[in-house]
């Protein structure tokens, strides 16, 4: 397993996982094994901290080819069995969890008096581009970008599509109510949509503007406007209510556009597909620095709940199924924490320090 940067990964027995031999291995399994239907037939892409995506296919064709359901002990022993804890050793020396979650909001179809905030699918000319050899024009690390008979440029930014760069596209797949809720379903980059009619529409990423991401809430903390610590969603959404004034100016920092595509609500008790292509599972899926960890790869985390929620650690086996462009780092987390208003309050508040752990396929029998 080689190391990336400062991140120095070591081995560790599984009886130094504080809270192993209480975790709900059953319940891991069955995130695991979605993970698994996939990767068996998809070998997961080796990232810089060197989980083999070759071992973790060979693994995932075992697990395929077991039952949907397995009992905890069974569970515990089939991750006992082909993997190797790992402990990532980084600077800062411990790791560091946040909340992610599935928006449920009001929406409609057309545009209405009470509905006028698009959600928009992505243009055709929005293509992707080598992130690391972006084309002429572009700023490296730039993923997305306008194609143009001559070449590539820059595509909108969030300000100029807010505005009405692309009005009269087409593009609209749905409208919100509020400009604040379609920002967090951009910074979710899903949500679940409740039509008049009462029917359900999910839309989850389907491309981005190429710009870099700046956290609002960052961009509150260095104008003073909100405390140090005092940072979460519902602080966000408190200070853009009280100062409608000032909200374009504060939101349009974030130069990132996300563009949606519609998904399925297959089963109402997953969450939408992400970027590893599997369904989320609620308080068992983890973003991770798609630069760093191989997708599909199980880790342990150690850490605690919000103060406002209860508190409490939050010790489990987790499986690396999603990324985002706040998750940077060896030793970063972003916890899926579900769907709707109750998840949505958790992981707006969800910030805390912690043990990050990587369970690596043994080398095979």
């Amino acid at each position: 397993m080689s190391t990336d940067g400062n991140a120095r990964p070591v081995p560790v027995p599984f009886g130094a996982l504080d809270g192993w031999h209480d975790d709900d291995h059953a319940e891991a399994w069955r995130a695991y094994r979605l993970s698994a239907l996939y990767a068996a037939e998809h070998e997961p892409k080796t990232r810089a901290l060197g989980i083999d995506g070759a071992a973790l296919a060979r693994i995932a064709r075992i697990a395929a080819a077991m039952p949907a359901e397995l009992g905890r002990d069974e569970a515990r022993a089939f991750f006992e069995t082909h993997f190797q804890p790992m402990k990532v050793v980084a600077e800062p020396a411990r790791g560091f969890f946040t909340g992610f979650y599935e928006p449920e909001v009001a929406a409609s179809r057309t545009r209405t008096d009470g509905f006028t905030v698009p959600l928009l699918a992505p243009p055709a000319e929005l293509v992707e581009v080598d992130e690391h050899n972006p084309p002429p024009g572009l700023e490296p690390g730039m993923r997305f970008a306008r194609r143009t008979g001559s070449g590539f440029e820059p595509f909108f930014d969030r300000g100029e599509i807010e505005r009405g760069a692309l009005a009269g596209r087409g593009l609209e797949l749905a409208f919100l109510a509020d400009r604040v809720d379609a920002l967090f379903v951009h910074i979710q980059g899903a949500a679940r949509l409740r039509l008049p009619d009462g029917e359900m529409l999910r839309v989850t990423y389907a491309a981005k503007s190429g710009h870099a991401y700046t956290s609002v809430g960052k961009v509150l903390l260095d104008r003073q406007a909100l405390p140090k610590g005092g940072v979460s969603m519902q602080s966000i959404r408190a200070w853009l209510a009280d100062h409608p004034e000032q909200a374009s100016e504060v939101i349009w920092q974030n130069r990132s556009y996300i563009f949606f595509r519609e998904a399925a609500v297959q089963d109402s008790a997953l969450g939408p597909i992400a970027a590893a292509k599997v369904p989320l599972t609620a308080g068992r899926s983890l973003a991770v620095d798609r630069t760093l960890h191989t997708f599909h790869a199980p880790v342990w985390i150690d850490t605690v709940l919000p103060q406002a929620e209860g508190g409490g650690a939050f010790r489990r086996l987790m499986m690396a199924q999603d990324t985002g462009s706040a998750i940077l780092g060896p030793a970063r987390g972003d916890i899926f924490f579900g769907s709707g208003d109750e998840a949505g309050r958790i992981a707006g508040r969800m910030q805390a320090a912690g043990g990050f752990v990587v369970l690596a396929p043994r080398s095979a029998p």
